[in-house]
């Protein structure tokens, strides 16, 4: 009987996503194809470090050690290698015991077409146009950030929970209210918001996501045992915007564990507190700045 991908939680991640395959890059870049299959074949016996989202997809995967009556989370290597030169990812993956068993392999073709058919949620990439085209074809992505060289010890961070954060506007909700800010400015935006405090904001294209994890979350008891997931917003908003965001998850039946207004303070100090394993926001800026301090991931959008 098939195996159903719905109501499942699937990331799709490429290769270079997963694992650390700057060197390989570089020799595509300067070698073209056949060296870069060259080196690959030479070293398919020999594990690649861990890349960018390798964090964040270990510590989800292992949320169904916790559930053995079903699965809640998938991964799917989604890359542009052929399977000639895709053995050392599958023994990296073997290496590092994850489990991860799917694999779409394009051959250099476009990844965009294959989201839908694996059901992705959630794509995650290196490449900046096959994050804008996942994004196009109506599939939650982001373009990874390359991992911190000093990541600091978790001293918050409970064993084997997943934290994640969200940009609020064009990542968790949509760009409607940002673009009222872009064009006419922080009054115009405080009006707006006051004036539709009680209207829910539209879906962004991370809303899903965020539901997902609620829906994960639901799956474990709400008692005094420690939640596996722990999510937080942390939005550039501040009083008086604060309100519909407030109402808007409460319409969605979603529940932040941390959510932080920041009024246009510099989020990276709360970030680094916080010490997720992904932090997503749309703006290069914010970004940039985060990068350095936890695993971000930017979400390509019309602002």
């Amino acid at each position: 009987m098939p195996v159903s991908l719905e109501n499942v939680l699937v990331i799709g991640i490429s290769s270079r996503a997963l694992f650390d395959l700057e060197t390989e890059e570089a020799i595509y870049q300067q070698q073209g194809l056949p060296g870069y299959r060259r080196h690959h074949l030479a070293n398919e016996n020999t594990e690649l470090k861990p890349g960018a989202g390798f964090a964040l997809v270990r510590a989800l995967l292992n949320l169904n050690a916790l559930t053995p009556e079903r699965r809640l989370v998938e991964v799917v290597i989604m890359s542009r290698n052929s399977s000639e030169t895709s053995l050392r990812i599958f023994n990296s993956i073997q290496h590092y015991n994850l489990d991860i068993t799917r694999a779409a392999l394009t051959g250099g073709a476009a990844l965009a077409p294959y989201l839908k058919a694996f059901n992705i949620s959630l794509f995650l990439s290196l490449h900046e146009q096959d994050v804008i085209a996942a994004a196009d074809s109506g599939v939650a992505a982001a373009q990874l950030y390359q991992k911190p060289d000093q990541v600091p010890e978790p001293t918050i961070i409970e064993p084997g929970q997943i934290r994640i954060a969200f940009d609020g506007d064009a990542v968790i909700f949509s760009d409607e209210s940002e673009r009222i800010y872009q064009a006419q400015g922080i009054e115009a935006f405080e009006r707006h918001e006051r004036d539709n405090a009680n209207n829910p904001l539209a879906a962004g294209p991370f809303a899903p996501v965020l539901k997902a994890l609620a829906f994960i979350q639901a799956n474990f008891s709400s008692g005094t045992d420690q939640s596996p997931i722990r999510t937080a917003l942390v939005t550039a908003r501040a009083s008086p915007a604060h309100e519909r965001v407030i109402r808007t998850l409460r319409a969605w039946n979603v529940q932040i564990d941390e959510t932080f207004f920041m009024g246009g303070v510099e989020k990276s100090a709360v970030l680094a507190a916080f010490q997720p394993h992904m932090f997503f926001d749309d703006q290069h800026g914010h970004c940039q700045r985060a990068a350095p301090l936890v695993q971000t991931g930017r979400v390509p959008g019309p602002v």
